[in-house]
């Protein structure tokens, strides 16, 4: 099979994987929300989630990107990968479980403490999943991927949705955590056929180390800048603030995850490959912009545009302070998106070095944005992330081009082709607002009609103006439908 049409196909199964992720996750956190968990309790089991993620980011080391992009991979540089990624993990797993007890007491909110520990024990259980799915990833078997993440938050959403019922509140969330990782572990074991660094091999350990050190400064400052709000606003505000905080996150998260982000696991070894045979690697980038801009703008556009009534639908009116922030939250997701993989390839190509001193400012610009607009409000908090967004992208879209290659101009017209459609696909909800309710009163038939009017609108304007992606999108969207005889649904691209 050619390469391209592996990518091509691996990018489908990773869709699909993440299409029943997030159908999982959605359900279980209306199910939660609506029923058994108040803003106060996901609050609460936000600050001590991201609290422990935010010191347990260090466990992953860089040995996921090591082993997928390692030119020259044998048995004995996998044993020591994986004896380098137990030791180091398993050190700050301990860590976190000791440093529970002063974060508790930082915060000083009973009930904190136990979620803390539960949460920080799930992070032993993580190593023993880091190397098998690495190298599932680098054999691009995204067939196993997609059985991991469903199982994982198949498992999370049972064992949670199961404690919830029966009224341990925030602590359900926290052992579906544990549960998760567990599962993680076990399905991931379990497709490698059971893989473990038996004997322990430190062998070589070097160039494992430097390469971990420097993505793990790296995860690190993601890792800060994502988690930072929730903590930051838990202190400055209260635990209710949190809550509607993390629910607005997570869901514009979930729903980013869902039409993008299994694809950068897939686009990784891609670009591995690219890079060993010696391919130019801006014209392929330019190309991965385009899917990634087409599908994600619009869905992030939309739902800052239905915020109001997704939340009012979805999790009842007590939910509803998260809608304003919602909004702005999917509007910075639109400026995260422009650039994606601008981790994965400058790691790929070497380029870690002047990576990592960016990141370092660009933590410094999102830490101070934030803390300014959460001494104010949850609102101003949520609004600094866009103000964050636009100087995230001066800050790496100049080093991204001179790494990758990608043509200025090519770029900026698929920035404008994507962004127009988005424009035309999200106008028929504010129509609706203005025809039908505004969107305070709209109901679910108002917003699923003006939503579905407005992916024929999206589809039929990539055609028009020969977006790089509608060919993508056609090819999927054939090969799916033929089978039904309606592949005429997506005429070809022009």
């Amino acid at each position: 099979m050619r390469a391209g049409m592996s990518v091509r196909g691996a990018a489908l199964l990773a869709m699909m994987s993440q299409m029943g992720a997030f159908s999982i996750q959605f359900i279980a956190s209306v199910i939660l929300a609506r029923w058994f968990i108040d803003p106060d309790e996901l609050g609460l089991f936000t600050i001590a989630f991201s609290f422990v993620s935010l010191l347990a980011v260090l466990q992953e080391f860089g040995i996921n990107r090591f082993v997928a992009g390692e030119k020259d991979l044998d048995d004995d540089k996998i044993r020591t990968a994986f004896t380098v990624s137990l030791t180091i993990s398993w050190a700050i797993a301990v860590l976190c479980v000791v440093l529970s007890w002063p974060a508790a007491a930082f915060y000083d909110l009973p009930g904190l403490l136990p979620l803390l520990l539960v949460v920080a024990a799930s992070y032993f259980f993580v190593p023993l999943a880091t190397v098998p799915m690495a190298l599932l990833h680098r054999n691009m078997d995204f067939k196993s991927n997609t059985m991991i993440e469903i199982g994982v938050v198949l498992t999370n959403a049972a064992v949670a949705i199961a404690l919830a019922w029966q009224g341990y509140g925030a602590i359900a969330l926290a052992w579906g955590a544990f549960a998760q990782q567990v599962a993680r572990a076990a399905i991931a074991q379990w497709r490698v056929g059971g893989r473990l660094p038996i004997p322990p091999r430190l062998e070589g350990a070097m160039p494992v180390i430097r390469f971990g050190g420097f993505s793990t400064v790296l995860s690190g400052m993601s890792q800060l800048g994502s988690r930072l709000p929730e903590l930051l606003i838990g202190r400055l505000l209260d635990t209710v603030a949190v809550g509607l905080f993390a629910r607005a996150y997570g869901l514009a998260w979930q729903l980013r995850w869902l039409v993008s982000g299994g694809l950068a696991t897939v686009f990784y070894p891609a670009f591995a490959r690219f890079r060993d045979r010696g391919d130019p690697l801006g014209p392929h980038y330019e190309r991965v912009t385009a899917s990634f801009t087409a599908i994600t703008w619009p869905t992030m556009a939309g739902l800052a545009a239905c915020s109001v009534p997704v939340i009012s639908i979805l999790y009842g009116e007590r939910w509803l302070g998260a809608a304003r922030p919602l909004e702005w939250i999917a509007v910075s997701q639109i400026l995260f998106i422009a650039l994606p993989l601008h981790v994965e390839l400058p790691i790929l190509l070497g380029k870690m070095r002047p990576l990592l001193w960016r990141f370092g400012l660009d933590t410094a610009v999102s830490v101070v944005l934030l803390a300014i607009g959460a001494m104010y409000s949850l609102e101003a908090a949520a609004a600094s992330r866009v103000a964050y967004g636009f100087a995230w992208l001066a800050i790496h879209a100049p080093f991204l081009q001179s790494v990758v290659g990608f043509r200025w101009s090519a770029l900026v017209r698929v920035w404008l082709q994507s962004a127009f459609a988005t424009g035309v696909a999200v106008l028929p909800v504010w129509l609706s607002y203005v025809w039908i309710a505004p969107a305070e009163e709209a109901g679910f038939l108002q917003v699923f009609g003006a939503a579905m009017v407005g992916i024929v609108m999206w589809l039929v304007t990539l055609r028009q103006t020969a977006h790089p992606a509608y060919a993508e999108i056609h090819h999927f969207a054939e090969s799916a439908l033929s089978r039904f005889g309606w592949s005429w649904l997506v005429p070809a691209p022009r």
